[in-house]
């Protein structure tokens, strides 16, 4: 529940497969699962690796730098804690996994011209939410 006067932001999931990415979002890290057993990356994290069946997990820190491979322009329906529009792209990091992310710096127009375009590099930053959300935002590179 939110304290009174703040906004309301739709929050994740946090389970014991996706806790670690969490706790690299709050520590500015991009962490993306790795299976000990076969060395493949994923996201998003799962129990088990999807090449091998191992159950063995760690995690590798990502440099925080991918191109859009896709985007979309958020108009409607409102969301909880956004001033819209918003632009949600996907995003092939450069470790070779696709992550979902709004990114901040690239506002559009209004006018069908974006400030976006497929192939455009980006850069991974952090935004605060609250002592329990840190969301990784991304940036024009």
């Amino acid at each position: 529940m939110s304290a009174p006067g703040s906004v309301a932001v739709i929050r994740p999931m946090v389970g014991r497969d996706s806790a670690f990415f969490w706790e690299g979002t709050a520590a500015g890290e991009l962490r993306i699962q790795k299976c000990n057993g076969c060395g493949s990356l994923r996201f998003p994290p799962g129990p088990s690796c999807p090449r091998c069946h191992s159950f063995d997990q760690t995690y590798v820190v990502a440099a925080g730098t991918g191109t859009v491979f896709s985007y979309v322009v958020h108009r409607h329906p409102p969301v909880p804690g956004k001033e819209l529009p918003i632009v949600i792209a996907l995003i092939d990091l450069d470790e070779g996994v696709r992550m979902v992310g709004e990114v901040t710096d690239a506002v559009p127009d209004g006018g069908g011209s974006e400030e976006i375009e497929i192939g455009m590099r980006l850069r991974v930053d952090f935004t605060r939410i609250d002592d329990d959300l840190t969301l990784p935002t991304w940036r024009k590179a």
